[in-house]
């Protein structure tokens, strides 16, 4: 039944949902013998279908996931501290709705990139505009996007989103310049938008990489009023894995 004449008139508005289960749809109509409204409702699902799987697709690649990770992969035996009903509790993502903020430290190879990204996966399933972002590139982009006039632009989508991710803070020290911007999205974001912050330096040592003892404080003081703060302990699994596939080998 390809050549049905329904076929090319939902390929010209684009109801390639529709147009790709036809065939199969008025089988099934035939076989229950259902009314042309009762197919017609099973072909808006299946439209509807594709245009939400589209639109999720759309928010994840959007997102910029550098590796996009699932909660379900997590190894919560291999943090055996890490408070396993606390982060399932994260993943409904009320504190997004909320506009609360999410603090994860810990050593390097502790997972924390791994749960912020499922948790940026978690808000995206419940339509939640999300941006993960490492804070050294961001910053860098920002401050490159001066010479092209595409900076407003470049902090309105940063500064908008739902959840924004802030991965690896501290991993370098912060420029004049740079301390400015963080501020300036902590700021515009305060009770406004959620953050997920992930970092390898404990909180006492966030105030020196701003070198401003001023700005740190408001910054830190507005990413941390309404924030759950988690402390990631023990060695970094990562290692051990590669430890334990050497010496399988």
């Amino acid at each position: 039944m390809n050549t049905h004449p329904l076929l090319p008139k939902l390929r010209a508005l684009k109801l390639s949902g529709m147009a790709d289960t036809l065939d199969e749809r008025i089988e099934i109509a035939k076989m229950r013998n259902l009314s042309h409204l009762e197919l017609l409702a099973l072909l808006l699902d299946d439209e509807i279908d594709r245009r939400s799987q589209r639109h999720h697709e759309r928010m994840v690649q959007s997102a910029g996931f550098a590796d996009l990770k699932m909660l379900a992969q997590f190894d919560f035996n291999a943090v055996p501290d890490l408070d396993r009903a606390f982060v399932l509790e994260m993943a409904t993502c009320q504190f997004v709705v909320k506009k609360h903020n999410w603090i994860i430290c810990g050593p390097t190879g502790m997972g924390k990139s791994h749960l912020a990204t499922a948790i940026g996966y978690e808000a995206i399933k419940r339509r939640m505009t999300t941006l993960c972002l490492s804070v050294s590139r961001m910053l860098a982009d920002l401050n490159a996007s001066r010479a092209d006039g595409s900076y407003h632009g470049a902090m309105k989508r940063i500064i908008s989103c739902d959840l924004l991710i802030l991965d690896d803070f501290g991993l370098r020290q912060l420029t004049s310049t740079g301390a400015d911007d963080l501020y300036e999205i902590i700021d515009k974001r305060y009770e406004r938008g959620s953050i997920i912050v992930t970092s390898n330096r404990a909180l006492p040592e966030w105030p020196e990489l701003f070198g401003n003892t001023l700005l740190a404080s408001a910054a830190l003081d507005r990413l941390t009023h309404h924030a759950r703060v988690t402390i990631i302990k023990g060695d970094s699994y990562r290692q051990k894995q590669r430890k334990e596939a050497q010496a399988s080998e």
